[in-house]
């Protein structure tokens, strides 16, 4: 498969697909390793790229291997939303009225999770 059909698939779509990958593996995985584990025809180019725009943006560590790299995720899915969401909210400069407008469009099971989260972290 070409290059040029990746690159018209949305990068979130080929990031997350990436980072599934490296946390199944559950170790450091070079670009090779990953295109295996992907079996989706992806360029081992297109798959560096993904990788390295990854580690620029801070999700994934890498650490020498050979002549390359291999990659490992810095964060568990769930920290990694977690940045994104503290992201998001540093991109704004009325913090106070972005996260009153999240609480207030919580539905009441997240709020409830939310509640015991902040009474327990006191």
């Amino acid at each position: 498969m070409s290059d040029e059909k990746d690159e018209r698939r949305p990068s979130g779509e080929l990031e997350a697909a990436v980072l599934a990958a490296l946390w199944a593996a559950g170790a450091p995985l070079t670009p090779s390793q990953v295109q295996t584990e992907l079996a989706s025809g992806l360029a081992r180019t297109t798959v560096t790229t993904i990788l390295s725009r990854l580690h620029e943006k801070g999700t994934l560590e890498r650490e020498r291997q050979g002549r390359g790299y291999a990659y490992r995720p810095l964060q568990d899915p769930q920290g990694l939303t977690a940045l994104r969401m503290h992201g998001e909210l540093d991109r704004d400069s009325d913090r106070e009225t972005v996260l009153a407008r999240f609480v207030a469009q919580l539905n009441p099971d997240d709020e409830q999770v939310l509640r015991r989260l902040l009474e327990d972290g006191e």
